[in-house]
């Protein structure tokens, strides 16, 4: 089945209405402030639809649908953890970085850092980060190719992900923060559109309704309770942290105009991650599995049996479902998700490396001119690019991104919200100890007891390092008060 050209058509325009939004603002920019935290006056409602944008952006969309696609209802937990994460970061993390900030004139996370600890640990922390984002940034130009791979069965994997990283990386390149923000919006707005009033309804509708649902699919597929402990465990260990050491989500804190506002942004966010988009991608995801198991997908390949890849099942399910003109607008809602968090990530990746990196050292304070920050940022897309041709899963890559960044960077974190005079010694080593452990454990592949995430191992040695090496150089008895 090719897609018409009417459903091409409106995929066309609607990436045009995009790159036309990124060099409305790309025009508007002056400054490193202006590319990075938007001027630093953003409301609640932008602000918060762009965090949930970002995070449950293309990989979750994609990833979710795997999840409904392999196990069902319970797939949404995943994003449970979503809600957690901001939550918890309004209560206790932002009452005490957005004063710091906003007095201190923070354009990145490790900046942060260096104001407890020193330049050093900004320095590593800004490494870390970096490295975190650009693998995030390979899952969402991943999950694109993915997508443009099913809609488009005669273009090749790597073909389709060089088609969406070109897009997605011109775009993030020209517009800067206050750009991708208002796009998060709009784009948000086209994907919860496009699944409540299309995906979802035409899509129960298509295989039969509850009935052919439960009774095609095993019944575990219909409970909130077919997960294990563990699996729960790794998810809440790798997705709550972020919240705590984002850069994109540190950068949209600093583009509110208040503490109030950031707080307010972030209960939005939660929200719109637990249940919302939780259960409607779980749902398309869970609907694409009937439609597989009933021979939907037999004329392309994939009779019922036969093993397919889950995260290719709702884009192919999408486009054997969808009436013309109706395919063009679900691709568009798709893509938008993965836009709006392939453009967070490199705005953050790039910042971590004209701020974080270059900026430490002297002689590159020319680097701070917009023109660099945008010819740096498609340096580092190309090199997601290329990462993305060499990985096959959007969500591992994904998870494997945040777990590098959450095992080096969450206990220097904690450590400034929980200490007095944390040490720069110890959250140094806990950085290096944690994210080696992470690192080494993921890229051996050894098999880790009772089935635990290489992230716990990496957090409890970058724990285990803090408290003694805080201990030894920092008071002798750590102070928690």
């Amino acid at each position: 089945m090719k897609i018409h050209i009417v459903d091409l058509l409106i995929f066309i325009v609607y990436l045009l209405v995009m790159l036309g939004i990124g060099f409305y603002f790309m025009s508007r920019n002056k400054s490193k402030e202006d590319y990075y935290v938007g001027g630093r006056n953003m409301s609640a409602g932008h602000i918060g639809l762009s965090v949930v944008a970002t995070d449950v952006g293309g990989g979750f969309s994609i990833g979710l649908g795997g999840l409904g696609f392999m196990m069902g209802l319970s797939g949404s937990w995943m994003l449970f953890t979503g809600l957690l994460g901001a939550w918890i970061s309004a209560v206790f993390l932002i009452p005490k970085i957005y004063p710091v900030a906003r007095e201190n004139k923070f354009l990145t996370f490790p900046q942060s850092l260096a104001f407890h600890y020193n330049g050093k640990v900004a320095l590593i922390a800004g490494f870390i980060s970096l490295i975190g984002y650009v693998g995030f940034t390979s899952s969402q130009i991943l999950a694109g190719a993915k997508l443009v791979e099913a809609t488009f069965p005669s273009i090749s994997i790597n073909a389709a992900v060089l088609i969406m990283g070109v897009i997605a990386v011109v775009y993030t390149a020209v517009g800067g923060i206050k750009a991708v923000i208002y796009t998060d919006t709009i784009q948000w707005i086209i994907l919860m559109g496009g699944l409540i009033f299309i995906g979802i309804p035409l899509g129960y509708s298509y295989v039969g309704g509850w009935e052919a649902i439960s009774n095609t699919v095993p019944s575990g597929f219909m409970s909130l309770t077919n997960v294990s402990f563990v699996q729960i465990f790794n998810w809440l260990i790798t997705i709550v942290p972020i919240w705590f050491v984002g850069m994109t989500l540190y950068q949209r804190i600093f583009a509110c105009r208040d503490e109030k506002t950031a707080k307010k942004a972030w209960f939005i966010a939660g929200l719109f991650e637990w249940p919302i988009m939780a259960f409607m991608g779980i749902a398309l995801g869970l609907f694409a599995r009937v439609g597989y198991e009933q021979g939907l997908f037999t004329a392309i390949g994939y009779a019922p049996g036969v093993h397919m890849d889950a995260e290719l099942g709702l884009p192919l399910f999408l486009r054997t479902i969808l009436p013309i003109g109706l395919m063009g607008l679900m691709l568009s809602a798709y893509f938008s998700a993965i836009m709006s968090t392939a453009d967070s990530c490199l705005m953050a990746a790039s910042g971590n490396f004209t701020t974080d990196i270059l900026e430490y050292f002297k002689g590159t304070r020319k680097f701070g001119h917009i023109k660099y920050s945008q010819v740096i940022t498609l340096i580092i897309g190309a090199l997601a690019i290329v990462l993305a041709t060499n990985m096959q899963n959007v969500l591992e890559l994904m998870l494997y991104s945040y777990a590098f960044m959450v095992s080096g960077l969450l206990v220097p974190v904690l450590g400034t919200l929980i200490l007095k005079k944390p040490s720069a010694k110890a959250a140094l080593t806990a950085m290096v100890t944690g994210g080696l452990t992470t690192l080494i454990l993921i890229i051996s592949q050894i098999e880790l007891p009772l089935g635990l995430d290489a992230n716990f191992f990496g957090i409890s040695v970058s724990l285990v390092s803090f408290i003694l090496v805080q201990t030894i150089y920092g008071n002798k008895t750590p102070d928690f008060s």
